[in-house]
């Protein structure tokens, strides 16, 4: 078989995989409030979330498509006269965004999803062909969109909440919490479709940027074989849910009521819906952990457990540069192999 080809394949496999962890690993971000105040049962709210996810994945393509390009630009990267150096490149990436993946998902820290891959291929590229190679108006575009996320989920939290205090101040604490814990069916189900509008789409970028690097598509439309693909993938990394995040999320932070849920779901949701439709990835991670923190702020400062909070954004800090460093290693080791 074709090297190239060979290489290609793999980096579908692992992808797919990707998207796949991605699913479990950050099924905890779309349902832990939901969960933490019984509005849902655990596996009804895997469930849910998994179809939420697909359908969300396979509606939107524009993330995609900038991730294919404003990262490195593909065309430099394509094999030309039998150079797989683009193809080894995205694989090394892909290895280092499982593997970190994979850790904090066993030690439940929530981290991005989104850092991890970003940084690998930047990582990767880098140890490849430079700092040149990256593409600095895009990168620094997508850089922007992780940094300044988090802090308007954190605005937005805090804001809605605030909102739902003034507005519902007067109300029966019981009934309340009883309306609330039924909206959050709806939140619940809102939040997982925006994290499939976003979070699925990345796996697409890379299928896509393979493809391209490999010289085996052309342009920057995403193929729906690649869509269709990377959204099941996605879907089926969330029905298997990911408990230990769940655990983290919807409880460490900050005791959660039906009130902050919804607050939290619905600030977090506007964030990462409005990121989509201007074709920017954001990590949902940091969005929703973000918005459940200014949501806490905004009912009491002390309620928020800040120990668990610092924890959660030193793993957001680090997770960039440790996945570089690691894709750029990935790198060095299969050049001695293809």
């Amino acid at each position: 078989m074709d090297t190239i080809l060979l290489i290609t394949i793999l980096v579908v496999i692992f992808a797919l995989i990707f998207d796949f962890i991605n699913g479990f690993h950050d099924t905890a971000n779309a349902i832990a409030t939901s969960v933490s105040t019984r509005a849902l049962k655990p596996r009804t709210a895997v469930y849910m979330a998994a179809v939420m996810n697909f359908v969300g994945a396979i509606t939107f393509v524009g993330v995609a498509k900038a991730l294919t390009k404003d990262i490195v630009d593909p065309f430099t990267l394509n094999a030309y006269d039998g150079d797989i150096t683009g193809s080894v490149v995205i694989l090394a990436a892909l290895l280092s965004a499982i593997t970190w993946n994979l850790l904090t998902w066993y030690f439940g820290i929530p981290s991005s999803s989104s850092h991890t891959l970003i940084g690998s291929v930047a990582g990767a590229a880098i140890a490849a062909a430079g700092f040149s190679i990256l593409n600095y108006t895009g990168f620094i575009k997508i850089l922007q969109a992780l940094i300044f996320s988090p802090l308007l989920a954190f605005a937005g939290g805090f804001l809605m909440m605030s909102l739902f205090k003034v507005l519902f101040k007067d109300m029966n604490l019981y009934r309340t919490n009883k309306g609330f814990r039924t909206m959050q069916i709806g939140t619940a189900a809102l939040q997982s479709f925006t994290h499939g509008t976003n979070d699925a789409q990345k796996a697409m970028g890379i299928i896509t940027l393979a493809l391209i690097a490999g010289g085996l598509h052309q342009g920057d439309d995403i193929p729906f074989w690649v869509r269709f693909a990377a959204a099941t993938a996605m879907g089926l990394g969330t029905s298997v849910g990911g408990y230990k995040i769940i655990k983290t999320v919807g409880g460490k932070i900050m005791k959660i009521r039906p009130v902050n849920g919804v607050a939290a779901d619905l600030a977090s949701a506007s964030i990462i819906f409005g990121a989509t439709l201007i074709h920017l990835p954001v990590s949902t991670t940091h969005v929703i952990s973000s918005s459940i923190m200014g949501v806490g702020t905004a009912h009491r400062v002390k309620g928020v457990k800040w120990g668990m909070a610092r924890k959660i954004v030193t793993t957001w800090v680090i997770t960039m540069p440790i996945s570089a460093v690691m894709a750029a290693s990935i790198y060095f080791v299969l050049s001695l192999f293809f």
